[in-house]
């Protein structure tokens, strides 16, 4: 245990150290949520979305697992790049555990979610946004709980794949039917009821519900109690098929 630690530490510094450095890469990858936010969230202002919360309750939260969705799903290009430039075979060939090589990435993902879902909440605070601070912190939690399943699913797609051709088309093709089903931007309360049923089966569904109730402090509700159970049941299937194909490739 404490040669994996310190490995995914020494893994995990380094990834950090390297997003750190690329600053225009944090700022980039929170603009389109920001966008969201800014330039659409005032058009819901006084508007009766089907929820128990006002506009910026509602949107916020659903930005956030936009934000989580989105850069998550993406993180496997990483590897691609790595591998392209010979650093995962480096690493093959080192005693490093390689459980370690999958945690420390995802440690990295889910501190740099955290940064910019910060920043998020406090632009919307600047827009009207009011929460309770227990709420956003719970959000949070289930948002980096989604961050780290995506991501692990991502990264062990780009140790399969061989290229960013073949990578890209199948990230594309689930990401865009995965948010809009989500209702990210507004409840899917509000859809008609086919595309409401057919929303149920989006797992990420359950967890924007359960973000927006964080965020209007409804902590007793079922629809939280079900998203916690749904992002910590797809954490456990990620988590284990990310490790068993590190495993594999890496052995």
């Amino acid at each position: 245990m404490s040669h994996l630690l310190t490995d995914t530490g020494i893994i995990a510094g380094r990834y950090i150290r390297q997003t750190a450095a690329s600053k225009l890469g944090l700022v980039f990858g929170l603009l389109q949520p920001l966008l969201f936010l800014v330039f659409f969230g005032p058009l819901l202002e006084g508007l009766h979305l089907g929820g128990d919360g006002d506009s910026w309750q509602l949107l916020v939260p659903g930005l956030l697992v936009q934000l989580g969705l989105f850069s998550s799903a993406f993180a496997g290009f990483n590897i691609l790049i790595e591998k392209q430039h010979g650093v995962v075979e480096r690493m093959r060939v080192t005693p490093v555990s390689r459980l370690a090589l999958l945690l420390g990435r995802l440690i990295r993902d889910v501190l740099q979610l955290f940064v910019q879902s910060l920043l998020l909440v406090l632009v919307g605070v600047a827009l009207g946004l009011r929460a309770p601070v227990a709420g956003v912190l719970l959000g949070f939690l289930l948002v980096g709980l989604l961050a780290a399943s995506l991501a692990s699913l991502s990264y062990a797609l780009a140790m399969r794949v061989g290229s960013p051709q073949e990578f890209a088309p199948v990230i594309n093709s689930l990401n865009m039917p995965a948010m809009l089903l989500s209702g990210i931007l507004l409840p899917m309360a509000l859809a008609p009821g086919w595309l409401d049923t057919l929303s149920r089966f989006v797992p990420f569904r359950y967890v924007v519900d359960a973000v927006r109730d964080a965020f209007t402090g409804h902590y007793t509700d079922g629809s939280l109690a079900l998203g916690a159970a749904v992002a910590a049941a797809l954490a456990v299937v990620s988590l284990g098929l990310g490790i068993q194909v590190f495993r594999k490739v890496g052995a």
